[in-house]
């Protein structure tokens, strides 16, 4: 049976308050008015989340041209944002969930078991939001080869996800 998630296509995101890499406070009422990908990630430095961050870096330009911005989050503090752009030239803003409040609220903080051992981290997941903050995409569990890739052929196919009044 497939899991069962709170946040969906046509949802609105939840509000949020964090932290970036420079410790400016970005919320979601901040980002509305346009296009984002928000995605989740769960930690600095590891194989699997920098492929997944220097594949948003290589592809900047695109999301650029797109006018969408990219926000990564996950719980690791400004500290290990900071030096994890340093060490590998990431260009956009990375925000700290240290206390993984935005992931329970977008669901992504979910139970994990590896070689038997049980805890808590985050479900890489990727939220396309529109200009009003409504979910237009999402892509759970995040593959990381080809995952810019799908999200870009995505976009492409919302000729409209600029706020409406």
């Amino acid at each position: 049976m497939p899991q069962e998630f709170k946040l969906n296509v046509g949802d609105k995101i939840p509000f949020f308050q964090l932290q970036d890499d420079q410790r400016r406070e970005v919320s979601s009422d901040a980002i509305f008015g346009r296009p984002a990908i928000i995605y989740f990630y769960p930690k600095d430095n590891t194989e699997g989340c920098t492929a997944e961050a220097c594949s948003f870096r290589d592809a900047l330009e695109q999301f650029d041209q797109l006018k969408v911005m990219v926000l990564g989050i996950s719980p690791d503090s400004v500290e290990s944002h900071q030096k994890f752009k340093k060490d590998f030239g990431l260009n956009f803003r990375l925000l700290s969930d240290s206390d993984h409040k935005t992931c329970e609220d977008f669901d992504v903080w979910k139970e994990k078991n590896m070689y038997g051992n049980k805890y808590f981290g985050v479900l890489r997941t990727t939220f396309m939001v529109d200009g009003d903050g409504i979910i237009r995409w999402i892509e759970r569990p995040v593959k990381v080869e080809g995952h810019v890739e799908r999200l870009l052929r995505a976009l492409r196919t919302y000729t409209d996800l600029t706020p409406h009044e």
